[in-house]
């Protein structure tokens, strides 16, 4: 029942314009820029590792400024449910991003424990380099399914050839930029793209690149 759920939530998600991410929003700016351009998702990094870190006092704060037609991301990287309900404590979030080796079991428990917000999506990342990793990627607990060339952040591609044959919708990321992104959902024909490091300029979100990416992102779903 689930597999046919998901192959139809595919189905559907092709014949939708392709959604868009901006990830590692941390000043005001970033979201004068991405509320300029109205990409469905933006997404707050809440790992102290990171150098995108934010904290959720922050966050919110920015979230306040966000256009309401953007739906926020909370990105965490083995944080535990503690850490994560703290942070939704303080930051309201649509969604909850996991970037780390979370298990099916750590999901299912917070699935179970935020069973009252049924709008809240739980999102797993998955590190993809052959095959296998996009077979276990389907098998996902999670609500949707995020494809990436490594931990996230790294600014590098993979094959995307091996997503022809993903049976269910998922958010690519890795190396995206605004003049190969019509190529990737081209051949990985993703539901959504996700973006950060590649539309910034030393170091703060570039409204004219992400003015560009969008543009791309929207071009390819004229084509």
């Amino acid at each position: 029942m689930r597999e046919k759920k998901e192959q139809e939530a595919r189905m559907r998600s092709a014949c939708e314009p392709v959604k868009i991410k901006i990830c590692g929003l941390r000043t005001l700016s970033d979201v004068q820029a991405v509320n300029g351009q109205l990409p469905e998702y933006t997404g707050f990094i809440f790992d102290p590792s990171r150098k995108r870190y934010i904290s959720p006092e922050r966050a919110e704060e920015l979230r306040r400024r966000l256009d309401a037609r953007i739906r926020p991301v909370g990105v965490f990287v083995n944080a535990g449910t503690e850490e994560i309900r703290r942070v939704l404590e303080i930051c309201r979030l649509d969604m909850v991003q996991l970037h780390g080796q979370e298990t099916d079991e750590e999901i299912r428990r917070l699935r179970e424990e935020y069973k009252g917000r049924s709008e809240l999506c739980i999102v797993k990342a998955f590190r993809i380099e052959n095959e296998e990793d996009v077979r276990k990627a389907e098998n996902s607990a999670a609500d949707e399914i995020l494809l990436d060339h490594g931990a996230g952040g790294t600014g590098e591609s993979f094959d995307w050839s091996l997503l022809k044959n993903c049976r269910r919708r998922f958010f690519l990321a890795g190396g995206l930029t605004p003049d190969n992104v019509q190529l990737a959902i081209e051949e990985a024909k993703p539901y959504a793209v996700d973006v950060s490091s590649s539309l910034e300029t030393d170091g703060r979100k570039d409204p004219c690149k992400i003015r560009r990416f969008v543009t791309a992102v929207r071009g390819a779903d004229e084509k």
